[in-house]
């Protein structure tokens, strides 16, 4: 059986005030965008969200971690700033790992079309540390809710 290039899988009965999850990437790449699809999965139903205004993004960060931090919040800033939910990810990181670029697409906040879950306010470090398991990078995130 082939191996998605990226999922996650939602930690239950952790932290009621948090949302964590399990994020696995056959890439770095797909890792963030696994990370990134959990987010905005948290937030409404994202299958409902439409790509149709683009978004350009550079992040940087002083390791893999951070920049995966850094990432996120990014996203979640963007939100936050352009009311906007988003459902496409596309990311190229540096060879160094300590930056990226994305192309992020989404759409404005739409009370009429998208089903509102709950608000991620901020990632955590709380146990963000990405490592090689079986082939795949694998971290596990916490967003503050």
């Amino acid at each position: 059986m082939k191996r998605a290039e990226f999922r996650f899988e939602i930690v239950e009965d952790l932290a009621s005030a948090d949302f964590i999850f399990d994020a696995y990437g056959r890439t770095l790449e797909d890792l963030f965008k696994a990370c990134a699809t959990a987010c905005f999965t948290a937030i409404t139903e994202i299958e409902r969200v439409e790509p149709s205004k683009e978004y350009n993004l550079m992040v940087d960060g002083e390791d893999q971690n951070e920049l995966l931090y850094n990432y996120i919040a990014e996203l979640i800033y963007l939100k936050d700033t352009e009311k906007s939910f988003f459902s496409y990810f596309e990311i190229h990181i540096a060879e160094d790992k300590k930056s990226l670029t994305s192309i992020v697409k989404g759409e404005p906040i739409s009370y009429d079309k998208h089903v509102i879950k709950t608000d991620v306010k901020a990632v955590t470090h709380h146990r963000l540390n990405i490592t090689e398991r079986d082939g795949e990078f694998v971290t596990r995130m916490v967003l503050d809710l």
